[in-house]
């Protein structure tokens, strides 16, 4: 595995970035048309509530119950974006890890085992230059890496569709889960969630000569999102009620718009800044219409690995590092910087 690009590929100017997403897109295609030829499609239609308000990243309500355990609450005590403080001393990189923790198990196997995504550019997507994962969540995934072995490329990557990234966590099949992923309080019910390290929303992704504005502009037409998602959930509880097209990846919904079969994607503007940086022809439109905290997802039985990794995104914090990765990533594509960490004990 190698080392995290050089900062040089930052701030790249917006010609280099055109053409790299012009060969990005013509290298994926050829993949994405075998995938989807072995893809089954769900299309369906509820007659749930009407779509949640934006809400505001600044607003909590009760928090959880704070036991040793880290157990969640749901329903009114669930406030999703506090997770548990940071090790008041965090171990020196690649030093000895805290006995009988799970650092220490995961050190002495010689690798850290995470699940992420392989078909989210700017996420956790697989670079057909160099063969290797690459994005955001990937660079995240090294800094826990370095803090827990001392070097970035200690880890063992496990791609997962959006699906499964709950199930792998509670069949012990990872450590950590690392993949776009939104925290709720359904989910806390299951899995701990870290500080949150990227607020986004979900929206709608058409191609440039459609004459969508918004979600409403799409009643009655097909509406690709992914299996197991958050987004999924929105778009049935969407009035007027649209017609939801499941895929695994978002890179199949990225495939059925250019082909015509849906009107328009949507999910957190997040992923579809990387959908849309991969087809210059599409166009991001309408306000979000949720607010979606994202988090690294552990085992319930792990607290401590959730401390850990909230002290590793603390440092990442302080050290303006973290900001520097939203730059590369996100900066030509929105006002995606990292959150204030908010903590429970």
């Amino acid at each position: 595995m190698r080392e995290l690009r050089a900062r040089g590929e930052e701030g790249h100017s917006s010609v280099v970035a055109a053409t790299r997403r012009a060969a990005l897109r013509h290298r994926l295609l050829p993949a994405l048309v075998a995938s989807l030829a072995a893809m089954t499609l769900t299309v369906s239609c509820t007659n749930s509530s009407a779509p949640h308000g934006r809400s505001s990243a600044g607003a909590s309500v009760p928090a959880a119950s704070a036991s040793a355990s880290a157990s969640a609450a749901t329903g009114e005590n669930c406030d999703r974006l506090r997770s548990l403080k940071p090790p008041a001393h965090m171990p020196a990189a690649g030093g000895r890890m805290p006995s009988g923790t799970a650092m220490e198990k995961i050190v002495a196997r010689g690798r850290l085992i995470v699940g992420v995504d392989q078909n989210t550019y700017l996420f956790g997507y697989r670079d057909s230059d160099t063969g290797e994962l690459d994005g955001l969540d990937i660079d995240l995934v090294r800094e826990i890496s370095r803090a827990l072995f001392g070097r970035p490329d200690r880890v063992q990557f496990k791609t997962v569709p959006s699906a499964q990234r709950v199930e792998i966590l509670e069949r012990g099949q990872v450590d950590l889960v690392a993949h776009s992923m939104t925290i709720t309080c359904e989910r806390m019910e299951r899995v701990l969630f870290s500080s949150d390290y990227l607020d986004s929303g979900q929206r709608v992704l058409v191609t440039d000569t459609s004459p969508v504005r918004n979600l409403a502009d799409l009643a009655g037409q097909k509406v690709c999102t992914a299996q197991g998602t958050t987004s999924l959930a929105e778009l049935r509880r969407a009035r007027p009620a649209v017609r939801p097209v499941t895929v695994s990846d978002w890179t199949d919904c990225l495939l059925l718009l250019q082909q015509g079969d849906v009107a328009a994607v949507s999910t957190t503007d997040n992923v579809l800044a990387g959908l849309s940086a991969q087809d210059p022809a599409t166009r991001i439109t309408g306000p979000r219409f949720t607010y979606e905290p994202h988090g690294i997802a552990v085992a319930k039985k792990t607290p401590e690995l959730v401390r850990f990794i909230n002290g590793v995104l603390a440092q990442l914090r302080a050290s303006g590092r973290l900001r520097a990765l939203h730059e590369r990533w996100l900066g030509p594509y929105g006002d995606f910087y990292p959150p204030a960490p908010r903590y429970r004990d």
